[in-house]
């Protein structure tokens, strides 16, 4: 799993089995530079903010998330478990809440950015995986690989209004133009 900046020029990753993200960032020459990040068990699910100031890491091993300063590839915050498995993460389009799914409880986890606190809980049955925003709906698409469907998840009820068959194993998305 990685994310990359508006620009290009910084890329982070997931690597589960070191529980670190590594900050990759070109410099002026056209060289890469690699910074190790410390974070939590299992680092999967990754996602940058709308504003690229930060980064956020789920931890599939230990249920946690951690928050990341790009400016100095440093965990600012640790939000202790709050999942049987944090599997994937997104920040929504305007960059105020972050969903995070849980695949072992069915359920995607809304937390506000701004606090880090947990807003709500949303049952979507199925086993919850990837996670793609509409920019300009306001729906949040959860693949739900048990059910073999698409949930769709309003972000104003934050409530799943409907949902989409698609066939087993259905997990990451991206949108196609």
């Amino acid at each position: 799993m990685l994310v990359l900046s508006a620009d290009g020029k910084r890329i982070f990753t997931s690597n589960i089995a070191s529980g670190t993200v590594t900050a990759l960032e070109q410099g002026p020459g056209g060289g890469w530079r690699a910074t190790h990040i410390a974070v939590g068990a299992g680092p999967e699910g990754i996602d940058m903010s709308p504003d690229g100031k930060e980064v956020w890491s789920a931890h599939s091993q230990d249920g946690g998330v951690s928050v990341i300063s790009v400016e100095t590839k440093k965990v600012t915050d640790t939000i202790a478990r709050m999942t049987k498995h944090s599997n994937r993460i997104k920040f929504t389009p305007d960059g105020k809440r972050v969903l995070v799914s849980d695949p072992e409880a069915g359920e995607v986890v809304v937390i506000d950015a701004a606090t880090h606190k947990e807003i709500q809980r949303i049952h979507t049955g199925g086993q919850p995986l990837g996670i793609q925003m509409e920019q300009l709906g306001n729906r949040a698409w959860v693949a739900l690989a048990g059910e073999g469907a698409v949930a769709a998840i309003d972000l104003d009820k934050l409530a799943v209004t409907d949902k989409l068959p698609t066939g087993p194993g259905v997990d990451g998305m991206a949108w196609v133009k």
